[in-house]
């Protein structure tokens, strides 16, 4: 059996083509591409790309100026925080996040929209492997010319289950018995209806939004469209610790709001949702609203509930 694409470029000792991650005396991590022949140049001086060529992954090497450096293959995280950007990348916390509560499970259907750099292609196609389908839609050319290349560089070759088209996914959807949906863009509302009918019943749609009008629309419109159950948003954040000796203490910089998540399951067809039995807000929905608990005052003690 044939290795999975792009496994063989992360393991074994260390091959021209390979991406090195230096990390210096200080933490701060510099990458390159290993040539044969050619020179990583720093201010603390310079050493040859052959001396790593060969070497085991973990290896230490040192400049000119008598500095080492740790040798290590870039983790994705680390990869697509460095990669070349059209757009702004989804980052590691939140494709994580969405890999996670998204379900993306080996073999799964995918779609995609809202390419961007790249980014989420890469943890997406790694996640649902050969024998998946990630199809994703890129309204910019030039974003999605950036994305290919950030993707092939990191598999070393075209990935198999990969297929990019240039244009709105709301005009060019065509996929039918799709596991999941993600959408990474401004109006994830208006592609709605398009998504719901490429998604399977029980599959997740995922929408990554940045600000708190869009995070609004996006919920509120999945519970109007009538086929989704309820929207589950959140975010998450992230703070390393700094740990030395009896010093452990948070660090003072933290990875904080980089966009919201919302996540739904597609009912099955001919289904209406159940109905919500959270009270909203007092004038959440404006005056007229009439759903479930607008009656509370003089309604059940279930409409309440």
């Amino acid at each position: 059996m044939s290795e999975p694409t792009g496994a063989a470029r992360r393991r074994g000792p260390f091959k021209v083509g390979d991406q090195v991650q230096l990390t210096d005396p200080k933490g701060r991590h510099y990458t390159f591409t290993l040539e044969a022949g050619k020179n990583f140049h720093t201010h603390k001086g310079s050493f040859q790309h052959d001396e790593l060529i060969g070497a085991p992954e973990g290896s230490v090497v040192r400049t000119t100026g008598n500095v080492a450096y740790l040798a290590l293959r870039p983790l994705l995280p680390d990869y697509v925080l460095s990669m070349p950007r059209g757009a702004a990348v989804v980052y590691p916390k939140d494709a994580g996040q969405i890999l996670a509560f998204a379900d993306i499970f080996p073999g799964a259907r995918v779609v995609e929209a809202g390419v961007g750099s790249g980014s989420l292609s890469t943890f997406l196609l790694r996640a649902i492997g050969e024998q998946g389908m990630l199809h994703s839609y890129e309204r910019r050319e030039d974003f999605a010319e950036i994305a290919r290349q950030n993707v092939e560089r990191y598999f070393g070759s075209p990935h198999p289950a990969w297929q990019l088209t240039v244009g709105d996914l709301q005009d060019n959807l065509s996929d039918t018995d799709v596991d999941r949906v993600v959408l990474d863009m401004l109006a994830p509302w208006e592609c709605l209806e398009a998504v719901s009918k490429a998604l399977v019943p029980g599959g997740i749609l995922c929408a990554y939004v940045a600000t708190t009008t869009q995070l609004s629309r996006t919920v509120e419109s999945i519970r109007e469209i009538g086929c989704f159950a309820e929207p589950q948003p959140w975010e998450s954040m992230i703070r390393n610790w700094h740990v030395e000796g009896l010093a452990v203490r948070p660090d003072h910089r933290m990875i904080g709001h980089t966009g919201f998540l919302v996540t739904a399951r597609r009912l099955a067809d001919g289904v209406e949702p159940p109905l919500r039995r959270r009270r909203p807000s007092k004038g959440a929905y404006g005056e007229d609203y009439e759903g479930p608990g607008s009656q509370s005052r003089g309604g059940s003690a279930a409409d309440r509930g």
